[in-house]
């Protein structure tokens, strides 16, 4: 079952949502409190990527979201189209002292398909690509040093097609993307089975490995 599938069948039912819903602008996120960081990756359906951060000690909050693309406010049905150019996203808040970029990677590594550009499992198009958003130089020489060793390990015959680019505006989704795994647990679970979401990734890093 595809994303769509699943929400379509939230809205008409279970969240007791309107289409109407899906069509409010969205916010920019805010600053991170003093003390605080920020992480932004894409890693197909942003529904998927909270969990593992949300268990993570030193995050401080996970929220789903659209970035990289050139509409102000976009909303889930324009970037659902394909003509916005926004990429589905977790931005990550999350208190350097605790936990380090570096774990915020390998973590993402283990939740992503790197072989893959042109979607996630089965959700296809460039809103559902796999990217890595650097919010400085550091993050930046971080997250490229992370890509090549995995490129160098040869874990993998095929290269690794995971962009990393320079952060950009944050547009916060919808209310009822947020937590969506702990709201709707049942359809949440189906959607990763129907999905083959953790299937591949069982594939590619192992069983153990999988975050």
């Amino acid at each position: 079952m595809t994303r769509l599938a699943v929400l379509l069948a939230a809205l008409a039912g279970a969240l007791g949502l309107s289409l109407a819903a899906a069509d409010e602008p969205t916010k920019r996120a805010e600053p991170p409190g003093p003390g605080l960081a920020v992480a932004t990756f894409a890693a197909g359906c942003f529904w998927c990527v909270e969990p593992p951060y949300d268990k993570t000690e030193g995050v401080v909050s996970t929220t789903s979201g659209y970035t990289g693309g050139k509409v102000a406010g976009a909303t889930y049905r324009q970037v659902g189209s394909g003509n916005t150019g926004h990429t589905e996203a977790v931005r990550v808040v999350y208190d350097p002292k605790k936990v380090s970029y570096d774990k915020l990677l390998d973590i993402y590594w283990k939740n992503v398909d790197p072989l893959d550009a042109s979607g996630q499992f089965c959700d296809r198009g460039d809103e559902y690509r796999p990217a890595i958003f650097a919010h400085d130089e550091e993050q930046r020489r971080l997250a490229e040093a992370s890509k090549a060793a995995l490129a160098a390990s040869g874990r993998f015959k095929q290269p690794i097609v995971v962009a990393i680019e320079p952060a950009r505006e944050f547009w916060v989704a919808e209310d009822y993307h947020q937590d969506y795994y702990q709201k709707n647990p049942t359809k949440y679970a189906y959607y990763r089975w129907g999905c083959g979401r953790d299937a591949r990734l069982e594939q590619l890093w192992g069983k153990k490995e999988v975050m």
